[in-house]
């Protein structure tokens, strides 16, 4: 499996691929005001879109966004923070690591890029996700959960990192 940014002419294959992996949870309703939103995230140049590929050429099997302050969502509290933003496993790649593997490379691209803390906000019944975030080291952020719309509050998650410290003599 490959991790990579995604390709511009891949956007609408990642919108769907968001799409189906929030459907096939019952997390997304066919309805949802949030659909068209999760299909074009990242589409607007706001923030790094990485996908994982599988062995078959082209494969998309997952995705994620990263995004900086001040494009982030409410999470995020100031310069020194970003976001991860609509990671998603296809179905049938679930099991696999994909999941595992975008979390580790999205939290990479942050640290390279100075960002402090990584934020992300998600839905109290996605418990695999949970587990998937405590076990990278992400611990709940309760005084940072918000509700984009009534009868709806996300849960915020939140990992301090390591930037790397630059040696002077590479400048």
């Amino acid at each position: 499996m490959l991790i990579r940014d995604a390709h511009p002419n891949e956007l609408v294959e990642v919108g769907e691929l968001r799409l189906a992996a929030y459907h096939a949870d019952g997390f997304l309703s066919t309805d949802s005001a949030y659909a068209p939103r999760l299909r074009e995230l990242g589409a607007d140049g706001s923030g790094p879109v990485l996908v994982a590929v599988d062995g078959e050429p082209g494969r998309l099997v997952g995705t994620v966004m990263l995004q900086h302050w001040p494009h982030a969502g409410h999470v995020v509290s100031g310069p020194s923070e970003a976001e991860i933003r609509a990671l998603a496993v296809r179905p049938d790649s679930r099991g696999n690591g994909v999941g595992r593997a975008l979390l580790a490379a999205v939290t990479d691209r942050a640290a390279g890029a100075g960002v402090r803390t990584l934020v992300l906000s998600t839905q109290p019944d996605m418990k695999a996700a949970h587990h998937l975030y405590e076990e990278a080291g992400f611990v709940r952020l309760p005084h940072r959960d918000w509700s984009p719309e009534p009868g709806m509050t996300l849960l915020a998650y939140g990992k301090h990192l390591r930037v790397a410290k630059v040696d002077e003599t590479e400048r």
